[in-house]
């Protein structure tokens, strides 16, 4: 099916009928691994995969950039190198790869121009990308160029630490690894607020 095509049949459907389609599938799934459906534990859990794999994704329906506009602030927050820090943001999302779970935290600084936003708005931003099936490199990217589009400051730093259980329930299976990716922009390409970024960071 193209496209297009997905997409008409997205609009035309009602959310009990993507619902249950979503768990035609899964129970599919579960025969093919050799399950018996008709079983107590199993009956209804084609229906609670669909419900959850609907919240899991309910990204793809929400506008980050709307999300960041609702709660912009004009304030003069001074000197163009003051920093800002969001940190400790807890996320939770699906690797596109194996649909397994990754998650960790993500630490968003910047450097006001014109423009403040509200705290919650940055978490919703978070929020709203982890929701979606995902990798944590594009994760990073869309935080940064989202909210260097809509807050226009004078530059951004985000910072993700996240574990992901494709590398430790599956594969190489290593348990203590973890991955670490960072971009900035602006101001941040200034090695010393990178720095104090990261001072401020472990001054937890």
């Amino acid at each position: 099916m193209d496209i297009d095509n997905m997409q008409k049949v997205q609009t035309r459907l009602s959310d009990q009928e993507k619902e249950e389609r979503i768990a035609e599938h899964y129970k599919n799934i579960l025969e093919l691994l050799g399950e018996d459906i008709d079983r107590e534990g199993l009956k209804k859990t084609p229906l609670r995969v669909a419900r959850a794999m609907k919240f899991l994704t309910s990204g793809y329906h929400q506008s980050p950039e709307a999300i960041l506009r609702s709660a912009i602030f004009h304030e003069n927050y001074g000197d163009p190198r003051r920093i800002v820090i969001v940190k400790d943001i807890e996320f939770y999302s699906l690797c596109e790869h194996h649909m397994l779970p990754f998650f960790g935290k993500v630490h968003i600084g910047y450097l006001p121009g014109d423009k403040i936003v509200g705290l919650s708005k940055t978490a919703r931003l978070v929020e709203t990308f982890a929701r979606r099936l995902q990798v944590q490199e594009r994760m990073t990217r869309e935080i940064l160029d989202c909210f260097d589009s809509i807050v226009e400051p004078h530059g951004t730093i985000v910072l993700i630490e996240a574990r992901h259980l494709c590398m430790q329930m599956r594969g190489v299976e290593k348990q203590g690894a973890s991955t670490t990716t960072c971009l900035y922009s602006g101001n941040f390409k200034d090695r010393e607020l990178r720095d104090e970024f990261f001072s401020m960071l472990r001054n937890r």
